[in-house]
């Protein structure tokens, strides 16, 4: 299946009243398709149909951590620049995020949107422009 030309915002984490919410609020900044996933095993399977811009993820889910969910996502061609969001105390200079290049950062909960749609924005791939909702 080929991946549709929009380039897709796509946010999983396991705590699906947060993630909708999320999805909601940078929605209204802006203007691609925003994709969110409550299930990480959901997300990867869907992960290569997408066009994916960026990736949000929680760390903690079952089945799958966070960081699994973006290695997984380093396969895909190009991989996503990926962000990683967590309520739990995570070292962003731990070995395993060093030999993943299109991980970006971790941004630690609670946090406002508007500092997600910053880091969205910062990261978003080159070459693309960043999809923002003309007021």
């Amino acid at each position: 299946m080929q991946a549709p030309e929009e380039k897709t915002i796509v946010i999983v984490d396991d705590e699906m009243s947060f993630t909708e919410l999320l999805g909601s609020m940078l929605g209204e900044h802006f203007s691609c398709p925003i994709l969110t996933f409550g299930n990480p095993l959901t997300a990867a399977e869907a992960l290569p149909r997408l066009n994916v811009g960026v990736l949000v993820t929680d760390y903690y889910m079952p089945h799958i951590d966070g960081l699994d969910l973006i290695k997984k996502a380093g396969e895909l061609t190009p991989p996503p620049p990926s962000i990683l969001i967590t309520g739990h105390t995570f070292e962003d200079n731990d070995e395993q995020t060093v030999r993943l290049p299109h991980f970006k950062t971790i941004l630690a909960k609670p946090f406002r949107w508007q500092q997600l749609a910053a880091l969205i924005e910062e990261h978003w791939p080159k070459g693309s422009p960043v999809p923002l909702r003309k007021n």
